[in-house]
C-alpha cells in the first residue's frame, strides 16, 4: 500500500468547524456513501466538511485474489482467523494522515468525527481507540473490532470518553451480529460510553439508521 495521503471526494465549505472522515466498505469507493450527507439534514448554520477516502486497491485473498479497493487482505469469513495486521495498521496511517491534515485546515481534533462502515468501522475503531488526542466522536456501522488482544495495551486515554456508536443489521450475513455484539461488549467492559443501535436489515443501511446517525452526529456538533 502507498501511504502517501488518499485522494478523497470532499463535500462542504473550505472553512469548516466540523469534518466528518467516513470509510466505505470493501470493494466501494468514497462515492459510496456521498448520498447519504444530504439525507443527515444536519443544522446549516453548522460549517461541516465531509471527507470520503477512496481506499488503496490491494489483492484480497477471499476474493481469489482479485484487486480491488479495500483498507486490509481477508481471508475467510472468520474475520478474526489470520488478521491482515500489517494492512490494519497501515490503514490506521492512512486515516491519522487525513485527521491531521483536518487538523492543519483548522478544525480542531475535538471536531473530527470518524465514521466507518464495515471494514472501514474496523479501521475506524481500531484507530479511534489509539488516536492520542480527544476526537469528537467514532462511528462504526455493520462493523467489528479487529486486533481485539492489542487494544487495551495500545489504546490513548485521550478518547476513553469519546461518544462511540455502533449500529447493525439483524439479518447481517457478511459481518454477523453476533461480532458486533461481542466486540460492543468488550468495548464496554473497557469503559468506553458506547451507543448500540440495531436495524431489521441486512449488510447495508437503514433508513432509522440515518435518523439515528443524524441525531448522534447533531449532539455532537453542538
Amino acid at each position: 500500500m502507498n501511504t502517501s495521503v488518499l485522494d478523497c471526494v470532499e463535500l462542504g465549505p473550505a472553512d469548516a468547524e466540523y469534518s466528518v472522515i467516513w470509510l466505505h466498505g470493501l470493494g466501494a469507493n468514497g462515492h459510496d456513501f456521498e448520498t447519504i450527507v444530504p439525507e443527515l439534514g444536519l443544522p446549516t448554520d453548522k460549517k461541516v466538511r465531509f471527507i470520503l477516502p477512496h481506499a488503496p486497491e490491494i489483492p484480497v485473498s477471499i476474493n481469489s485474489g482479485m484487486v480491488m479497493p479495500a483498507w486490509y487482505d481477508i481471508s475467510s469469513m472468520d474475520f478474526l482467523d489470520r488478521q491482515d495486521e500489517l494492512g490494519i495498521r497501515v490503514s490506521e496511517t492512512l486515516l491519522r494522515q487525513l485527521i491531521e491534515r483536518e487538523v492543519e485546515r483548522g478544525v480542531p481534533c475535538e471536531h473530527i468525527i470518524l465514521v466507518g462502515f464495515s471494514q472501514g468501522g474496523a479501521i475506524v475503531l481500531h484507530t479511534g481507540l489509539r488516536y492520542p488526542q480527544r476526537l469528537g466522536g467514532i462511528l462504526g456501522l455493520s462493523t467489528y473490532l479487529p486486533l481485539d488482544e492489542t487494544v487495551n495495551q495500545e489504546r490513548h486515554e485521550a478518547n476513553q470518553h469519546t461518544p462511540i456508536m455502533m449500529a447493525h443489521g439483524t439479518q447481517d450475513p457478511v459481518v454477523h451480529l453476533k461480532l458486533g455484539e461481542l466486540s460492543r461488549d468488550y468495548l464496554q467492559q473497557l469503559g468506553y460510553p458506547v451507543q448500540w443501535q440495531q436495524y431489521l436489515m441486512e449488510h447495508s443501511v437503514h433508513p432509522e439508521e440515518i435518523r439515528d446517525i443524524s441525531q448522534w452526529m447533531q449532539g455532537i456538533i453542538k
